[in-house]
């Protein structure tokens, strides 16, 4: 333990951490820079901050305040001590609804406060795209406004007294009228006024520099207001008291279509007469499908309040008279209203790849200009980047002139750095020649600090030094942001990654096969850090259990970075910080579709478990499940089904099953099918001997093998009556193949004794990390289904993460078998095969409402579309929840996971059931979300086969 570490612990009641994790956690925000601190405190409550302050001032140590850590400049890390406040100090104190006021702390994430807000009809007006995981804290220190800033500003309109504690330990409460200056501020400002008055451009967004003119007399000398933006570089915030707004009653948003950007930015400020409450806009290049917005080449997102709908709705359409567009859509309905922002939403993270895949950064995220000249500004924006062979895409705030865009700069090289600072130069010339602010929205951090005298001149900015010097006469907060910063190109987080492509078994195909590439997808926005997801989000599960960083997706990403760096993180693969923010990792592939730069942690931990355990004795959890397959078969050769059936069930037997196998107490063993699936198919051969429709052939997954045989017993009963010819994979590898006529199954005792009888995706060795297993078990699959891939027919596979797995795993770890690749295209989900192989088929009327959660790997990888157009086919009304069951796999059945995998059926899986209406379906499509009911819950989830297939046995005419 340093000295430091030490005496913080003596003084601070709340955690102290200086180890490898806590560090590595916070090296990075969402920018282009790292910082390495010394380490990181959680504070309590003020007196702890006020001791941080005290024990670092003594010693020097730079303090730095960090909320969300989604700041795009790198204000939010430091080399010092960071001062976390989304642990503690993340509370809604107070709210008064007829002052319309808040009390909050600065840790508390925007969307607390307004689902506080919402019941009394109020909000807090600014809301930038991160605002399910942004804190009120880092907004008030970057001044944050977000797309409704044209109607209710920023956040210093917002905000109306602030508790700070200086550097020196002073505890003022700032607002109007001095109110909270410290010593010397108003004697500064009294003698600047000439200065104040005329030095800072007159526009909505102008964030650059310090607020110093809020202090003139005439604008109330409000020290309140003044102190917003300035990056937790004058004080820190311990509470803060702000403004709420009326929300209108509905909502109506009109989606203008434009030719280009430019002419949809060169109409933005026409329409801001009409009193829209956002103008945002965004082109083409930016959106993966425009299938949902009218054509055109950009958009216009302009939304309209009203007390009522049908007023909402006038306004909005009165909008679209109003203006010159290709092409427009007004939408009312509250859903698709919020799948379009959704698309706006995202951007922050899309943008971050170039539709080729090239990687795009910040850095020039948010200038802005006088809303009337960005027409203007983004033609020479545009010609810039051309002429530095550059690309990006705009989008934003056109309302008021403020444009996010990511550059995809080369940030890797030393030509690229350097090139990265000659634009840098040459933008801010361009900016200020229009008028505008380097930074309209995040701030100038790093990133834009070391050109401030381009916008301001020298004069200025040595005022805003003796503005720092009053505030903060030690140099303690926030050292090197906004003044006497450190030069824009410097500190680079990518500088430490390895130059060369790191050894790897997973292809990596969207990232060049370079695992520093994809690990570097995380820039940091922080999707994964929300507290509660909507419709079928399921990011990140494990994040919403525990509430910590390491167990989130950017913290984990965080910590690969480390360890590929080896700075932090000294002992690469075998590191035992990186593996336990891994442990807590459901594998459920969430973050491959809800993080918008398609993180793949589960991929990632696939393959760090592959290295960490080379050569090592693994948990024991990964011999018992990683290698179910096996046990499994092992159990079918032998007969001894009902057997360990009664061994599981028996009490000490079970106990020391579960112990030697690493599974967790709390846990029952599920029961194994006394007959497989497949020994039920050999008994029912030539069944649908006289079908004549498309053949399809019928994965025997492990699950639905040896566990849940009725689902593969109900999914051949609807095929079959759909008229399609069901058939199984070969298990013996042939020359040729005998399928076709829906009944082969070859039996060799000799290739089941060398267990390459039967087809395995794979799934339990990948996500144990067993990747050479999983290979050797992959291409023995591709051997067995050879003779399908010369045929035409799908394969039908019934339990989604199996599905998953061979969708996207066995391509992306067999990438040099052009087989994996065939095999991957031909696999369909139960409801596709249906409705591509059967679309004539009407499904039989079920007339009951549905309850449960759609799996995670289907959300994440499959798509659960045509599951929808079936379940309303078959009157099966209503939504499936989103979320991860908890169970996962093997992940909920290991020792140490029970209480993160119940926290996570709680989430939203559990719920969903208790909240099902009567005669409820409860629908659950994988085996593990199935035994996570039956064994928190009590209840028993159903294969939508196997309703399906209750529904035909009951229109039977004898039935």
């Amino acid at each position: 333990m340093t000295a430091l570490e030490g005496e913080l612990r003596e003084v601070v009641r709340g955690d102290v951490g200086f180890g490898v994790t806590a560090r590595a956690l916070l090296t990075m925000d969402a920018s282009n820079y790292r910082r390495v601190p010394h380490g990181v405190v959680a504070p309590r409550d003020a007196d702890d901050v006020a001791a941080v302050l005290e024990v670092c001032r003594a010693r020097d140590v730079p303090v730095v305040a960090r909320g969300g850590g989604t700041s795009i400049a790198g204000q939010a890390t430091g080399t010092g001590v960071v001062l976390d406040f989304t642990r503690y100090m993340n509370r809604l104190v107070s709210l008064d609804p007829a002052a319309r006021t808040a009390v909050v702390q600065p840790g508390l994430v925007l969307d607390r406060l307004q689902e506080a807000a919402a019941p009394h009809g109020l909000r807090f007006g600014p809301d930038p795209s991160t605002h399910s995981r942004c804190t009120l804290g880092g907004m008030i220190g970057n001044n944050a406004c977000g797309s409704h800033s044209v109607a209710w500003g920023t956040t210093a309109d917002s905000v109306r007294e602030l508790d700070v504690i200086t550097s020196r330990g002073r505890r003022l409460r700032l607002g109007p009228d001095w109110a909270g200056a410290p010593d010397g501020l108003r004697e500064l400002v009294d003698g600047e006024l000439a200065r104040l008055r005329t030095g800072f451009p007159e526009l909505p967004r102008r964030i650059s520099g310090y607020a110093l003119d809020p202090l003139l007399p005439e604008r109330g000398a409000d020290v309140a207001r003044s102190f917003c933006g300035s990056e937790g570089t004058l004080g820190v915030l311990t509470e803060a008291v702000v403004r709420l707004v009326e929300a209108p009653r509905a909502r109506a948003l009109a989606v203008l279509a434009y030719p280009d950007e430019s002419a949809a930015a060169e109409a933005a400020a026409g329409l801001l007469p009409f009193g829209p409450l956002t103008v945002e806009g965004m082109a083409a290049d930016l959106v993966p499908s425009a299938t949902a917005l009218p054509r055109g080449g950009a958009w216009l997102f302009v939304e309209t309040g009203g007390e009522s709908a049908e007023e909402a709705r006038a306004r909005a359409e009165a909008i679209v008279r109003a203006a010159d567009v290709v092409d427009a859509l007004v939408v009312t309905d509250p859903a698709g209203q919020r799948a379009l922002w959704r698309i706006r939403e995202d951007a922050s993270g899309t943008a971050t790849r170039m539709p080729d895949g090239r990687e795009a950064w910040p850095g020039w995220e948010d200038c802005a200009v006088p809303p009337a000249r960005l027409g203007a500004y983004l033609r020479d924006f545009r010609g810039l980047l051309t002429a530095h062979g550059l690309r990006g895409t705009p989008y934003g705030h056109f309302g008021d002139g403020c444009i996010h865009v990511r550059i995809d700069f080369d940030l890797l090289t030393e030509p690229g750095v350097a090139r990265f600072r000659r634009f840098s130069e040459e933008l801010a010339e361009l900016v200020v020649a229009h008028g505008g602010s380097l930074s309209g929205e995040h701030g100038d951090g790093q990133a834009r600090a070391e050109l401030l005298p381009r916008m301001y001149g020298p004069e200025m900015v040595g005022l805003f030094e003796r503005a720092k010097g009053v505030w903060d006469p030690d140099d303690l907060l926030n050292p090197g942001m906004l003044v006497r910063p450190a030069p824009l190109d410097t500190g680079l987080r990518f500088s430490v990654l390895p130059r060369e492509p790191v050894d790897v078994a997973f292809g990596y195909p969207s990232d060049g096969g370079d695992f520093s590439a994809a690990v570097r997808r995380c820039v940091g926005v922080a999707k994964c850090r929300t507290t509660s997801v909507s419709g079928s989000a399921v990011m990140c599960p494990s994040f919403r259990a525990t509430g910590e960083e390491e167990h989130s997706t950017r913290g984990r990403a965080r910590l690969l970075h480390e360890m590929l760096a080896g700075e932090v993180v000294t002992d690469g693969w075998r590191s035992t910080e990186v593996r336990d923010a891994l442990d807590l990792c459901l594998s459920c592939k969430g973050c491959r579709s809800d993080c918008p730069v398609e993180v793949d942690m589960a991929t990632y931990k696939a393959e760090f478990l592959h290295h960490h355990y080379a050569g090592r004795r693994r948990p024991a959890a990964h011999y018992a499940m990683g290698r179910l397959p096996l046990w499994l078969r092992a159990v079918s050769r032998t007969r001894t089904a009902a057997l360990v059936n009664l061994l599981a069930r028996t009490r000490p037997l079970a106990w020391t099953a579960k112990r030697l196998g690493g599974i967790a107490p709390e846990r029952e063993i599920p029961r194994v099918a006394t007959r497989t699936f497949s020994r039920w198919w050999e008994r029912r051969r030539g069944a649908a001997e006289g079908s004549r429709g498309d053949l399809v052939v019928l994965w025997p997954d492990t699950f639905t093998e040896h566990l849940s045989p009725s689902v593969g017993q109900a999914a051949v009963r609807v095929l079959e009556a759909a008229g399609l010819r069901v058939a199984l994979p070969p298990t013996v590898r042939l020359e040729k193949a005998p399928v076709g006529d829906g009944r082969t199954v070859a039996l060799d005792p000799l290739s089941l004794l060398r267990g390459r009888g039967r087809v395995c995706c794979g799934l339990t060795y990948v996500s144990t990390g067993q990747l050479d297993r999983a290979r050797a078990v992959m291409r023995r699959t591709l051997d067995l289904m050879e003779p399908v891939l010369d045929t035409g027919a799908p394969v039908v596979v019934l339990e989604p993460s199996c599905a998953a797995a061979l969708r996207t795993d066995l391509p992306e770890l067999l990438h040099d078998d052009p087989r994996a690749a065939r095999l991957a295209a031909k696999v369909l989900t139960f409801a596709e095969t249906l409705e591509r192989h059967a679309p004539d088929w009407t499904p039989p009327r079920v007339d009951r409402p549905v309850a449960g959660q759609t799996h995670c790997h289907q959300h994440a990888v499959l798509g659960d579309a045509a599951d929808r157009r079936l379940r309303a086919a078959a009157h099966l009304s209503g939504e499936l929840s989103g979320g991860c069951c908890g169970l996962a796999g093997n992940f909920g059945f290991e020792k140490g996971h029970y209480e993160v995998s119940t926290a996570c059926a709680e989430d939203q899986l559990l719920p969903s059931v208790r909240d099902a209406p009567d005669g409820a379906v409860l629908l659950a499509d994988g085996y593990s979300c199935r035994t996570q009911l039956e064994q928190l819950a009590g209840v028993r989830g159903r294969h939508l086969a196997e309703v399906l297939a209750d529904a035909l046995e009951a229109e039977r005419p004898d039935a």
